[in-house]
């Protein structure tokens, strides 16, 4: 049986791993340059990813308007074709950008932008609702965030959305945002065995949300590739907050991190990727990581993780013994 979670105080239960689809939507353009995707993709390819997590119990899926320019949710829509009442959707909204130039034009946290772009989103997943629905600006004024709430609770009313949520690292922006919306059910935040947030999940506690991982395998360092990306993909032109690469490369200081935690991590039997993510299932019963994973083998990888289920504690706590000096002073959070 498919290990599973429930999102928080919503109900909707999930696969406790899920997939990322950030990666599946190819390039997206910022100022002078700057990527703000993952490269080419074989969208065919896409496809069959996405089959193969549903092939291996994966019911999660977590993309965004702004994957790809809308590239990310068109193609997850034309591959839960027929499947939609086997899967559980979750899209973001507050990045804006042109599907012409696949370029990012800036932000919008109004009410009414949160309208329209859901209603664009159900365009390209082919579908008349979204399962969870999460406002997708990190370090939004917790007071923007607020004004948003009525809205979202019409949407819900509406039945175009089941629950929401806040992608953020900043717990206190999490619990007043879960404080004030009754069907906010999730904070979607950097979690990793890199890369702990205890003040968030403590908030996750409080309010009975789950907590969405994202960058579960800190953008790929985590699966132990050292594979260099091009000039196309966010790693290998990486802004200040992406601290896992350097100029394509994993950085060192974060290389030598993993080696230190590989065997422990892989004791098992598991890769390294299924031990990071069994490091996430075993730190709270709330976590729901969502590994990106743009290739067959890379599903089968890491939906695999849900029948070898949490690490075991005792290598557990063998990871919190050797990066003990990260509890303390954890990583910049990836946004």
């Amino acid at each position: 049986m498919t290990m599973t979670r429930t999102l928080g105080h919503s109900g909707i239960e999930v696969s406790a791993i899920g997939m990322g689809c950030w990666a599946i939507g190819g390039p997206l353009w910022g100022d002078g340059g700057q990527p703000f995707g993952w490269g080419d993709v074989d969208d065919d390819e896409s496809v069959r990813t996405v089959h193969a997590v549903l092939d291996h119990g994966g019911t999660f899926f977590d993309t965004a308007s702004n994957y790809g320019a809308g590239h990310s949710e068109r193609i997850l829509g034309r591959a839960l074709a027929g499947r939609r009442d086997q899967v559980v959707i979750a899209t973001k909204f507050g990045n804006c950008f042109e599907e012409a130039t696949r370029r990012w034009t800036g932000t919008d946290h109004r009410p009414e932008h949160a309208v329209t772009s859901l209603e664009a989103s159900l365009r390209r997943l082919g579908t008349d609702h979204v399962d969870l629905y999460q406002l997708h600006l990190n370090e939004l004024p917790t007071s923007a965030a607020l004004d948003l709430v009525d809205t979202l609770e019409d949407l819900v009313s509406n039945g175009k959305i089941r629950a929401y949520g806040w992608s953020t690292d900043n717990p206190e922006s999490a619990a007043a945002f879960a404080a004030a919306g009754p069907h906010c059910a999730t904070v979607q935040h950097d979690q990793s065995v890199l890369a702990d947030n205890a003040a968030v999940l403590a908030i996750c506690d409080t309010y009975d949300l789950a907590s969405i991982n994202r960058g579960p395998l800190a953008m790929g360092l985590l699966t132990g590739s050292t594979r260099a990306v091009g000039s196309d993909d966010i790693r290998g032109v990486a802004p200040p907050w992406l601290v896992w690469f350097t100029d394509g490369q994993p950085t060192p200081r974060w290389s030598r991190r993993v080696a230190e935690i590989r065997d422990v991590l892989t004791a098992d039997g598991r890769t390294l990727a299924q031990g990071a993510l069994g490091w996430l299932l075993a730190r709270s019963p709330r976590t729901v990581p969502i590994p990106g994973c743009r290739t067959v083998a890379q599903a089968a990888e890491n939906i695999g993780t849900l029948t070898r289920g949490p690490l075991p504690t005792d290598a557990y706590a063998e990871v919190e013994r050797l990066l003990s000096d990260l509890r303390q002073t954890p990583a910049e959070p990836v946004r």
